[in-house]
């Protein structure tokens, strides 16, 4: 690629800007409900989508070089970010439990298992931008070989045929516009149900050029599925491994160094927001589901609610999904997607979790406690004993 010149507001700490990607989180949710935004007016701060500032191109999202930026979303990027870019902090993920990918192939093909392949094309997409990482090569990698490697296969079983493409559109004038209050706007832009942008390797399986190609998510497969063109030979959510449920998930949320250390009401503020509609996307999933249909690749809104029924809303840090982050930032390692090595449980900040879920349990304290006394409560943490 040429020379790029990356383009961000000016900082401003009374500002906090979020970028978010079309999957299931609380954020996708809450930029309908618009809970975060009224924590941070309580601050005296203003919650803003990246991309309702004309200064902000595309990159932030890839390689967060804002530092009043809180993003969620796909794992890749901030391992990246993290690893060969700049310092942040992992505030919280989201899992998806039965996500790992699929392979597909042409439907009148004769083709009806993995080890039918044999000497086939399995297509490989290859970003050539420089600046961000290849997220979605990454996945389309990983998930091959796991799906190889269940199979009692190995690449060389197989024959991987790259597909090179520019991936620089991110700071392009016809995509800088027109402005955006909303991440949801731009999905009314765009039928990205069916835009082939999200299946880039669709056209060449359809065409022959390739046998089997793999697939981000159910979801998404589904979608190439009821074209009646293609299907899934393959799917790693029907194992019972969770260790194969790791194409770009879980969804990381990451804020800079820089706001963590300096400003850390700020990133309290968010994960406050987070909890509070992740709370009530779990108790209202069909209410959710149809907030998430306009942004995800489920069918339709009861496609959504059965897809997300499994998914716990709020973000954690639990043992169990730092494991599964850590599986990804391996693979991302050993095959050559980040140069440096660090340690997941140190990029872990799970005191700003920790302190946005007591602000919330001292908030709903004092809110029952003055509405039976004269005086609200001493706050749960006060230490004092009664009598």
């Amino acid at each position: 690629m040429g020379e790029v010149k990356l383009s961000t507001v000016p900082l401003d700490w009374n500002e906090v800007y979020y970028t978010n990607c079309p999957l299931v989180s609380a954020s996708n949710v809450d930029q309908e409900l618009g809970w975060t935004k009224e924590v941070y007016k309580k601050l005296g701060v203003s919650y803003l989508y990246l991309r309702s500032r004309a200064e902000n191109d595309w990159y932030p999202h890839y390689v967060h070089n804002l530092d009043n930026l809180i993003r969620f979303g796909g794992l890749f990027p901030p391992v990246h970010v993290q690893a060969d870019i700049r310092r942040t902090r992992l505030l919280g993920v989201t899992h998806a439990p039965r996500e790992g990918g699929v392979m597909m192939v042409r439907s009148g093909d004769d083709i009806y298992r993995m080890a039918e392949l044999k000497g086939k094309k399995i297509g490989l997409s290859r970003s050539q931008n420089t600046i961000k990482t290849d997220w979605w090569g990454i996945q389309e990698e990983q998930g091959i070989e796991l799906m190889l490697r269940m199979n009692g296969m190995t690449r060389a079983d197989v024959q991987i045929v790259e597909f090179p493409y520019a991936d620089d559109w991110y700071d392009k004038p016809e995509m800088m516009g027109p402005l955006m209050e909303n991440p949801s706007e731009l999905w009314l832009r765009r039928d990205h149900k069916h835009d082939l942008a999200f299946r880039p390797l669709e056209t060449a399986l359809e065409q022959g050029v390739i046998d089997a190609m793999y697939m981000q998510t159910g979801p998404l497969s589904q979608l190439s599925e009821a074209t009646g063109k293609f299907t899934s030979i393959e799917d790693l959510s029907r194992y019972p491994d969770w260790r194969l449920q790791v194409a770009n998930i879980p969804a990381a949320i990451t804020c800079s160094d820089v706001m963590a250390e300096k400003h850390p009401e700020l990133a309290v503020a968010f994960m406050k927001g987070m909890i509070k509609v992740g709370r009530w996307a779990n108790e209202h999933k069909r209410a959710a589901a149809a907030i998430l249909d306009k942004q995800t690749f489920y069918l339709d809104v009861e496609h959504t609610y059965e897809g997300i029924k499994p998914i716990d809303m709020v973000p954690n840090l639990s043992p169990q999904n730092l494991v599964s982050v850590k599986i990804g930032k391996d693979f991302m390692l050993s095959h050559g997607y980040i140069k440096n090595d660090f340690d997941v449980n140190t990029w872990a900040a799970p005191e700003f979790l920790e302190q946005a879920a007591r602000e919330l349990l001292e908030d709903e304290w004092k809110k029952r406690t003055t509405s039976k006394l004269p005086l609200a409560a001493d706050p749960l943490a006060s230490g004092q004993r009664i009598g």
